[in-house]
């Protein structure tokens, strides 16, 4: 999320037209069109965040800019050309990374957040112990996960938070 993304079409020497179809989970569908015989580019129904990025005469790109969970779906390049018509498929995919957060509960145990991310993220603890995990769906398709573990010596100085998530691996130690 928030970063660039660049899907490309099959290249192609002698092509006649280049289209994005473009269907979101979210809104409605939309098409990119590009004739190179006439230099000419038509849009229908598409954000201002994505648009043609000319790479070479054969080779031409969707530019996703600030890619963000309302652009997850699927696009399809269709290019046709006098060596017949050829397309390619891609489906969309947006990580969240989570916010991680670590405090004490009013008995003295630690609880991590990983807050609104995509997927949800997986936590675990050092040392190992005894934790419960629970999830919270949003709206936007994320998802925090809430852990709270439990000490069961009171000896312990510090408990380390591991947050992992295909976007990154987050961590924070407490003592509560």
């Amino acid at each position: 999320v928030g970063s660039s993304s660049l899907l490309t079409c099959p290249p192609n020497s002698n092509i006649t037209m280049v289209a994005w179809k473009i269907n979101p989970k979210i809104g409605g569908p939309c098409t990119l069109a590009y004739r190179p015989d006439k230099n000419k580019t038509h849009t229908t129904n598409c954000s201002d965040s994505m648009n043609w990025k000319f790479r070479t005469e054969q080779e031409l790109a969707l530019e996703i800019r600030r890619v963000g969970i309302a652009h997850e779906g699927n696009y399809t390049c269709e290019v046709a050309g006098k060596e017949g018509n050829f397309h390619k498929r891609y489906r969309l995919t947006v990580l969240v990374p989570p916010r991680l957060m670590l405090y004490c509960d009013g008995h003295g145990n630690p609880i991590c957040e990983a807050a609104a991310g995509k997927p949800p993220a997986q936590i675990s603890w050092v040392p190992e112990g005894n934790a419960t995990h629970k999830e919270e769906g949003h709206d936007n398709g994320t998802v925090t996960v809430l852990s709270r573990f439990t000490i069961c010596s009171t000896n312990m100085i510090n408990a380390t938070c591991i947050v992992s998530h295909p976007s990154g691996k987050q961590s924070k130690s407490i003592a509560c």
